[in-house]
């Protein structure tokens, strides 16, 4: 499993200009950060999958006990739309605009997880990054100045 931040470059280097590899590197990608959220809940990521994605099994495994992580639920059902879309008709027009909003998803996944382990309310009321954005506010400027 590759860590957050090589995830995170991961998914910037996702060229969109053949969007069924993009779809189908982003999909990976999704399931990977998912894996980093349960395995940093001490559990085994699963190989089962739900509607026929693994993904989506995985974010189900991840809300066990921890009802904020709901707020990607729809997240990770957009990505499987998205992939959905690629791949059952890559010659659409919309092709590229889909692979880009595919690639636009999977860093706002990406941002909830890996800022959901950093601050464990982030979700509680929304996916809002605000406690994060706090907290960098104040270790930039430790005096309020």
């Amino acid at each position: 499993m590759r860590t957050l931040a090589d995830l995170e470059q991961a998914i910037e280097a996702v060229r969109t200009d053949d969007p069924v590899l993009a779809a189908n590197e982003l999909l990976a990608i999704g399931e990977e950060v998912f894996e980093h959220w349960i395995t940093a809940k001490g559990g085994t990521p699963t190989d089962d999958s739900r509607e026929g994605f693994r993904l989506l099994a995985l974010h189900r495994q991840g809300t066990k006990g921890e009802p904020s992580f709901n707020a990607c639920r729809e997240t990770g059902r957009e990505l499987a739309y998205y992939y959905n879309l690629i791949t059952l008709d890559p010659g659409a027009v919309e092709t590229t605009d889909r692979a880009a909003m595919m690639k636009m998803i999977s860093s706002h996944l990406y941002l909830f997880i890996s800022g959901k382990l950093q601050v464990a309310a982030l979700g509680d009321f929304c996916c809002s990054s605000k406690p994060i954005r706090t907290a960098d506010a104040q270790l930039q400027d430790p005096e309020g100045a």
